[in-house]
């Protein structure tokens, strides 16, 4: 039975040209997620001076006050999104965590501050899940791992451009009147101008349009009970899941402090940090996305386990070489070798997520993809950050100024067992796979 697509939903198949378009947005809308996500690390150095925080302190306001209604409301939204428009979703989305981005540039204190970064977690909750799920319905199967790597290459883009702006107007090198409060404003003014132009410019797709398997009636509108009881019948679901969670608590965690490690441990200033850790944000992440990928559509085609298995032998080598780049004697050699790693620990995200988009009904794909950002971000962001910044509080009596790179040695062993579930989730993903 055909179905009638809702109001305002384009129903046919979207040129290259607009499809391109429309991916270019979405992109810049994810830059924007983590920019504004990111840039508190290179200004965690002005913060803690002003403010007097600890590290405990910081990794609260990095990981558990953005990450609790972040990962949790973005279950409810996507059922949403399941539902109505996923462009206005996600223009409401980029409004609201800019917004409240610009408002931590006029806190006083850590209460204020903490209660702002909740405000942007709230707003970042409706901005990935409806994504995903209209790639899916912009790109078919077999472009689907590429597309999801080139629109998560926001993530180091974001993060890196987050991490230089942040450093140039926060250490003076854009105005000796300007500091990490003018930063935070900055950005956040920055994403509510990109807001109309997404909303205005960017049409609904029609769910579905491009699978090989089509959707029915009954399928069109499913419950979330409907969706976690499929999903509880996909072991590679969870396997993925809970192994992308893993990498993510030592990701994000590394994300959020390696700023403050070259400032301790090589006793580098905010301007340096910023450019050093911003460029191994942009050439490690970008390459290892693309990468990643590349890989996931080239060899899915021959055997859908790469899909699991090009992570987890990426996982497997990252957790060595993070310890050898925290361990080097220099800033310069510790960039080169966080390279490689930064790489490797975000080679997974084009392979997994296509492979999440395959393995529900297009019905279902959003809801599906925000349960699992609610594990992801929830342990990766609230745990991962919170976790090292509190190993470092309670490591630094013994260690001084060396805490937070041994805090780091020790979160990188997760990327072992990230690599073991994803192995695992290879040999269990043919039987789970959906059109």
């Amino acid at each position: 039975m055909a179905i009638e697509n809702p109001p305002q939903v384009e129903a046919r198949a979207p040129r290259p040209a607009y499809r391109m378009y429309v991916m270019v947005l979405l992109f810049l809308v994810y830059a924007f997620n983590f920019l504004d996500r990111q840039i508190i690390s290179i200004l965690a150095i002005p913060i803690q001076d002003e403010l007097g925080l600890s590290d405990r302190q910081l990794g609260l306001l990095g990981g558990i006050a953005f990450a609790v209604l972040y990962s949790t409301l973005g279950v409810p939204i996507a059922w949403l999104a399941d539902r109505t428009n996923r462009v206005w979703i996600i223009t409401g989305a980029l409004t609201i965590w800019s917004g409240f981005t610009a408002l931590c540039g006029f806190t006083q204190n850590f209460a204020q501050l903490f209660l702002s970064r909740v405000g942007v977690g709230i707003g970042e909750a409706g901005g990935v899940a409806p994504s995903y799920s209209l790639i899916a319905d912009y790109f078919p199967p077999q472009s689907r791992a590429r597309a999801l790597a080139f629109y998560s290459l926001g993530i180091p883009v974001g993060s890196a451009f987050g991490v230089v702006a942040g450093a140039q107007i926060a250490g003076g090198a854009v105005s000796e009147n300007l500091d990490w409060r003018a930063a935070f404003i900055i950005v956040g003014l920055a994403g509510i101008v990109l807001a109309p132009l997404f909303r205005l410019t960017v049409r609904e797709p029609a769910r579905g349009q491009l699978d090989t398997v089509k959707m029915d009636l009954a399928a069109k509108k499913p419950s979330f009970f409907a969706v976690i009881g499929k999903l509880y019948t996909k072991p590679t679901f969870w396997l993925l899941t809970f192994g992308a969670s893993c990498s993510s608590m030592m990701g994000y965690g590394v994300f959020f402090w390696l700023p403050s490690f070259f400032a301790r441990s090589f006793q580098l200033g905010i301007i340096e940090t910023g450019w050093l850790f911003g460029g191994v944000l942009f050439v490690g992440g970008s390459l290892g996305i693309i990468l990643g990928g590349v890989l996931g559509d080239l060899l899915g085609k021959k055997s859908l386990s790469a899909y699991a298995r090009v992570p987890a032998i990426a996982f497997l080598i990252t957790c060595p070489l993070y310890i050898t780049g925290v361990l080097a004697p220099n800033p310069l050699m510790s960039v080169i070798l966080f390279l490689v790693p930064t790489a490797l620990g975000l080679a997974w995200i084009g392979p997994t997520l296509s492979a999440f988009q395959h393995l529900v009904p297009p019905s279902m794909r959003t809801t599906a993809s925000s349960v699992f950002l609610l594990f992801n971000n929830l342990l990766g962001i609230g745990v991962g950050i919170y976790v090292l910044g509190e190993l470092s509080t309670l490591l630094t009596p013994h260690l001084g100024d060396e805490a937070l790179r041994w805090s780091i040695i020790i979160g990188s062993t997760l990327y072992l067992i990230a690599g073991g579930l994803f192995l695992i989730a290879s040999k269990t993903i043919q039987k789970d796979w959906e059109g």
